[in-house]
């Protein structure tokens, strides 16, 4: 065979053995950083950042905003009633609705102001309210997807078309790391107490994969029972010394592989086998929780017992930030409550409520609250008008892009705020007189502009971090719209 021929043949097996699952966690191979201090292809940040750390709290199926952020007394009054056309002015709506009366439907549930912003929030809420003042309420969140895989895909990769990076690989990639014994970004599938479990959205890995980026900054999901990471402890028989002693000898092989051929990925491939190694050290100490106190394991409520709960993620994405982890995302499921919705929404607060909480006072207490930017959002909300038939304490939702509300803490983002305003229906966003808008100009936030914004307080001009891919200088925020950053909530 022609060297170039031989070259090209071991460099199309390795890039598949690259991407294939296999040894080691092979999604963990492919997507940790092995060296301390490892910098990203930005080299330095833009500009100061507010923020080191992110941790996003992911809502997947749409949470109704209409029954826990957006206050709309008013709507009693229109109980039954149908949503006057003027407010739907022909707006897309799914399937599920289409030919239903859409009729009026008020949440059940009381609404109080809380802190020195005097932000409304639901009864469901307890906890979150007593943490007011460090929440700024997005209340003017749209976007383009009317379905739940478009909207999540839109919201984790900048993009309804799957096969792009995720937020974290684009962190990953552009900053690199922080620490030397932990992936930059790590994924925590959280069990949930819905009781809906037919009626509950996948979660695809493409979701924190890497697209076109290369594959070691891509997120790593950590399981909920057995070992965190596939294949992290070794076999029966196998002695961690003995295992060292293996990783030396194919370290060899692969560092006299390179010097004949010279492909760079065989130098990737030797510091991922090694960062691998320190995992199998590294990850047990840091999912023991021994060593947390008592009053903090109280903080986060009763479910921090129960592994794979979202109390127990919050609790862990603390100790991850604590230990240089830059990307956390936290998934919680089971909030598309298209029927039933004030039972399971209830059990659905319950679940997070506190975690969320004592997340926020957490961090706060630890003096980490400042640089570590935390964002809870789902893909889009929930339609102000019944799914089904209406009735004072027993009906659904279907869903809605045009408004819904996200909160932001910590990491540069002003506290005890609100931030846009929406219609007397909860349907639509406004500007300050009254009328409809989807301006930034009027506060009206697009799910481009929330990863703007984010970046921004990691220091990161979003135009500015591409790769280069199908002959366009590719982005998070994309290439067709612009994007902003929300700078009335920074601090």
């Amino acid at each position: 065979m022609h060297p170039i021929d031989s070259y090209q043949a071991v460099q199309s097996r390795r890039q598949f053995l690259n991407r294939s699952s296999v040894g080691l966690g092979a999604a963990v191979l492919g997507s940790l950083a092995a060296r301390q201090g490892r910098a990203g292809a930005l080299g330095a940040t833009h500009f100061a950042p507010r923020a080191k750390r992110v941790i996003f709290l992911f809502m997947a199926g749409a949470p109704s905003q209409v029954d826990l952020y957006d206050y709309k007394p008013g709507l009693a009054e229109k109980f039954k009633e149908p949503l006057p056309p003027e407010v739907r002015d022909g707006q897309r709506v799914t399937a599920m609705t289409r030919n239903a009366a859409h009729l009026i439907q008020p949440s059940m549930f009381k609404f109080a102001q809380h802190g020195e912003g005097g932000l409304y929030m639901c009864e469901l809420l307890p906890h979150l309210a007593a943490v007011a003042d460090d929440l700024c309420l997005i209340k003017s969140m749209h976007t383009d997807a009317i379905n739940h895989d478009p909207g999540k895909t839109l919201i984790c990769t900048g993009s309804q078309i799957p096969g792009k990076p995720s937020l974290g690989a684009w962190l990953s990639y552009g900053l690199g790391s922080l620490n030397r014994d932990l992936p930059d970004f790590i994924v925590l599938n959280s069990a949930f107490w819905s009781g809906d479990q037919a009626n509950v959205q996948a979660l695809y890995s493409r979701l924190w994969g890497t697209g076109f980026l290369p594959s070691k900054h891509q997120g790593v999901a950590f399981q909920s029972s057995g070992d965190p990471v596939l294949f992290l402890s070794n076999p029966r028989g196998v002695s961690r010394a003995s295992r060292h002693k293996m990783l030396d000898l194919v370290t060899q092989l692969n560092q006299k592989h390179a010097g004949e051929i010279g492909d760079p990925e065989i130098q990737t491939t030797i510091a991922q086998q090694e960062m691998a190694f320190r995992m199998q050290a590294s990850v047990p100490e840091l999912t023991d929780l021994a060593a947390e106190s008592q009053q903090t394991l109280a903080m986060y409520g009763p479910e921090v017992e129960k592994t794979g709960s979202f109390a127990r993620n919050c609790l862990l994405a603390r100790r991850m930030m604590e230990r240089g982890v830059r990307f956390v995302q936290v998934y919680h499921r089971g909030w598309d409550h298209h029927s039933a919705l004030p039972g399971k929404l209830t059990r659905q607060a319950y679940d997070i409520d506190q975690p969320c909480a004592a997340l926020i006072a957490d961090l706060k207490q630890r003096g980490m609250l400042e640089d570590t930017l935390i964002v809870c959002s789902g893909e889009f909300g929930r339609t102000v008008y019944c799914q089904g038939k209406p009735t004072a304490t027993n009906y659904g939702r279907d869903h809605h892009p045009r408004c819904f509300t996200a909160w932001m803490a910590g990491g540069g983002i002003r506290g005890g705020i609100e931030h846009g305003r929406t219609d007397e229906y909860s349907y639509n966003i406004v500007d300050q007189d009254g009328q409809k808008s989807t301006r930034f100009e009027d506060d009206a936030v697009h799910i481009r502009d929330l990863n703007a914004t984010i970046l921004h307080q990691l220091g990161i001009d979003h135009r500015r971090l591409t790769f280069r891919f199908q002959g366009l200088d590719q982005n998070l925020t994309g290439v067709e719209e612009e994007a902003h950053v929300i700078r009335k909530i920074l601090s």
